[in-house]
């Protein structure tokens, strides 16, 4: 494990799916080719590592949408179902996945997974708050540490659909945790993000949203 200087109660989670065809990476290359109107890379970039600020809502500061190089691949795949069911709610990226076949899903899936991530950097001042939450909690609060689901590195747990958070747009996180605090993103196993967020203040989900930026 390193970090540069610049989440989670754990459960099992059932393995048991359909079966698809083996994940093509080149068709999930094409799939996510930025276009006129449609393509993952329009907003992840080409190779998942996204670069450029997209536009907040009215009010809202502009922010990064998700790195997804070097992603696990069931975790991406889960994501894309339920943005096409509706489990987890977003209206660009709920149409974006509206179209795609599950066989698509996992092209796309494996295609990011393949992909080099570009790490970032982790805030000096947010460092030592970050790295106590990221890799001890607090149990007075019974807030579990980010590695016990996440791991020391950040790289997830790919058979249980954990993500890799190592490396990820900090500010990208910070949305996430907030919206799970908020009760507004709601496709956690078991609630687990949503307890784990409501148990934090503003100023530690800032802090390990930066910690987790430079961690891989």
């Amino acid at each position: 494990m390193v970090l540069r200087t610049a989440l989670a109660v754990c459960a099992l989670v059932s393995l048991a799916g359909a079966a698809h065809a083996a994940a093509d990476v080149e068709a999930g290359k094409a799939k996510a080719a930025p276009s006129l109107i449609q393509g993952c890379g329009a907003c992840h970039g080409p190779d998942g590592n996204n670069a450029i600020a997209m536009p907040g809502a009215p009010g809202q500061p502009a922010s990064y949408s998700a790195k997804l190089a070097g992603q696990n691949a069931s975790y991406i795949a889960k994501q894309l179902s339920d943005y096409k069911s509706g489990a987890r709610k977003n209206d660009i990226m709920s149409g974006m996945a509206a179209p795609l076949s599950d066989q698509d899903i996992q092209n796309l899936a494996a295609y990011f997974a393949a992909q080099k991530l570009q790490v970032g950097a982790a805030s000096k001042g947010s460092l030592a708050l970050g790295q106590k939450l990221y890799r001890g909690g607090d149990a007075s609060r019974s807030l579990a540490a980010c590695m016990s689901c996440h791991g020391p590195d950040g790289a997830g747990n790919s058979p249980a659909k954990f993500p890799r958070v190592g490396g990820q747009q900090a500010d990208y996180t910070l949305a996430q945790l907030q919206r799970f605090k908020d009760g507004i993103r709601t496709n956690d196993p078991n609630a687990m993000m949503r307890d784990t967020a409501g148990r934090m203040t503003s100023e530690e989900i800032k802090a390990v949203s930066e910690y987790m930026a430079g961690l891989y």
